[in-house]
């Protein structure tokens, strides 16, 4: 599995700590060092079967800076790919990539069921 996160974000800390505790093996990549690309979005979108608005982390700065609460409706779903695909702070995480699952955000309850 792939566990993209954000290493000082404490979501992602808990995330990490709950992956090691069930024994899951994964392999971790930080989010700032190397941004989820817009074809990789894509993929992970089309498989998840989530809203493209479940990608995006609604509650980071640059999310507010930008006004994407306000401007993401009236964007094509390439444009937020692309949006997406250009930093990741402006990605949901942590973000778990499996064989046959994609979680964006770190719920407990969602990733028990899943995995």
């Amino acid at each position: 599995m792939l566990f993209v996160c954000y290493p000082k974000c404490s979501t992602c800390m808990k995330a990490r700590k709950w992956l090691d505790e069930k024994g899951v093996q994964y392999e971790m990549r930080d989010i700032r060092e190397e941004n989820p690309s817009e074809d990789e979005i894509r993929k992970w979108w089309k498989k998840s079967g989530l809203p493209l608005k479940r990608f995006f982390n609604t509650s980071g700065n640059l999310y507010k800076e930008m006004k994407l609460k306000d401007r993401l409706p009236k964007m094509s779903e390439e444009e937020q790919l692309e949006l997406l695909g250009s930093d990741g702070m402006l990605v949901k995480r942590p973000i778990l990539v499996g064989q046959d699952v994609v979680l964006t955000g770190f719920r407990e309850k969602e990733w028990e069921e899943k995995l």
